[in-house]
């Protein structure tokens, strides 16, 4: 019986279809009425004559055993050379995992040691700054760096508040619109994007959280323990405790940068959106190219570092240190320009939209310093902001006026007026906040606990 271009017995073929309902050779569906019988012509053309006889018979069959012997013998011989072969690449496999270990060791061993490395003495100028290392940007993001500053610092002069922006009046009657339990257990930051925000604790998981429906709309494996959060466009941004920043877009994973040796404490973006920062216990400030996923830029203070942040203009990099100092570098090149002191460990930092303002808290501080950037040393103090409680989150809101604080005791927001140059306390509330951050034209403030749960505070109803 023929089958497609396969020819069969049909006692076979039939008893195979019978069981299995397919053509062997193939796997696709097969009946009795696919197949096609062969018919043999009516004079059949004799055998040749040297197939007449017993001898001819037998001298065949010798042949054709003996092609078969010798097909046997090939392929034998070639089975045990890709034996051969197959044993040298398992043992080539084996030594280079053995050498990458090792490699990837001393690598880790190298970055601890030198995470550890105490700085002996100053520079000539008095500055503690360690200036080995420097890796300034590459010229084409230097120059972006430079687009930016000069086209975002033109129009924040004469920017005005945004038509329908949340007033003072607004803000002193807010109250906790929805609350909701998340399922990101030790939080420790907050993103927020549009009406959504992303949540990342200890636990190793971050929750997608839809400030407008209010619930979880999924969850996002991070694999590592979450130090610090940042959402911009459609890529998220996680810090983790072993010194990573993983990139997630769309809920997968697109990058992985591992250039800290000890945990990566904070995270900024800057204003260009293709330049992202990152600073970690090890003493390190690291830039990535978020087009090539890779470092590009990279220098060492005097201290561990624990939080970090762009200048909205994008041509200053600030970074506090657990020795109570702020630092503040020029973008293109990581030199530092100014320092400013706290006298502890920094806890939190954020530019102000206007420019010229810089707030800070320091560890188990229950005041926040504005520090004026237009001045130096100590006359750079302009506001020491009394709170009533420890300070772990500040959110300065796009327009510059006010400041939401959060910590163990409750959040604050602090609204400071450019006509009379004052500052005053719109809000006030008593709900612990480990994160927070303004939502779309102030009118919503979203901060979030320890414990995973989510407030979103707005205007009465």
């Amino acid at each position: 019986m023929l089958c497609g271009s396969v020819v069969y017995e049909k006692n076979l073929i039939e008893q195979y279809i019978k069981e299995n309902g397919t053509e062997p050779s193939t796997g696709e569906t097969l009946t009795d009425d696919d197949l096609l019988p062969i018919k043999s012509a009516r004079i059949v053309r004799p055998r040749p004559p040297t197939l007449t006889s017993i001898p001819a018979l037998l001298a065949t069959f010798q042949n054709e055993w003996d092609n078969l012997a010798l097909e046997t013998y090939n392929i034998k011989e070639q089975l045990a050379r890709t034996r051969e072969e197959l044993a040298t690449a398992l043992y080539q496999n084996d030594a280079a995992v053995r050498v990458i270990a090792r490699l990837t060791r001393e690598r880790d061993e190298a970055r601890d040691s030198l995470s550890k490395i105490a700085v002996t003495g100053g520079a000539a100028n008095g500055d503690d700054m360690v200036v080995d290392s420097v890796e300034a940007l590459p010229e084409g993001l230097a120059a972006v760096v430079d687009e930016t500053h000069q086209s975002l610092s033109k129009g924040r002069k004469k920017r005005p508040v945004p038509e329908g922006w949340v007033s003072a009046e607004e803000i002193s009657e807010f109250e906790s619109k929805t609350t909701n339990a998340l399922p990101a257990p030790q939080t420790t930051s907050l993103g927020l994007e549009g009406s959504y925000a992303a949540v990342g604790g200890l636990a190793g998981e971050a929750a997608i959280y839809s400030v407008e429906a209010d619930n979880v709309e999924r969850t996002v494996p991070i694999g590592e323990p979450v130090t610090d959060t940042l959402w911009a466009g459609s890529k998220l941004f996680f810090a983790t405790s072993q010194g990573s920043v993983k990139v997630f877009e769309a809920g997968s994973e697109i990058a992985s940068l591992s250039e800290h040796a000890g945990p990566a404490t904070g995270l900024s973006l800057h204003p260009c959106g293709n330049l992202l920062a990152s600073v970690g216990t090890d003493k390190s400030i690291v830039f990535y190219d978020l087009e090539s996923a890779k470092r590009v830029s990279r220098a060492y203070s005097n201290a561990s570092l624990t939080s970090c942040a762009f200048h909205p203009d994008g041509h200053l990099f600030a970074a506090g240190t657990i020795g109570g100092e702020i630092q503040l570098y020029m973008s293109k090149t990581l030199e530092q320009a100014a320092v400013f002191k706290l006298g502890a460990p920094v806890q939190a930092l954020t530019f102000s939209e206007n420019g010229f303002m810089l707030a800070a808290t320091a560890k188990g501080q229950t005041s926040v310093t504005i520090f004026d950037l237009r001045k130096e040393g100590d006359a750079a103090v302009s506001k020491v902001l009394e709170t009533g409680g420890s300070v772990q989150s500040m959110s300065w809101d796009y327009t510059g006026q006010f400041l939401a604080t959060g910590g163990a005791s409750g959040l604050t927001v602090q609204q400071y007026s450019k006509a009379s140059k004052q500052w005053s306390e719109p809000f006030r509330n008593s709900s612990p906040a480990v994160a927070l951050r303004w939502g779309e034209s102030g009118k919503k403030l979203v901060a979030v606990n320890g414990e995973g749960v989510v407030s979103v505070y707005g205007v009465k109803a």
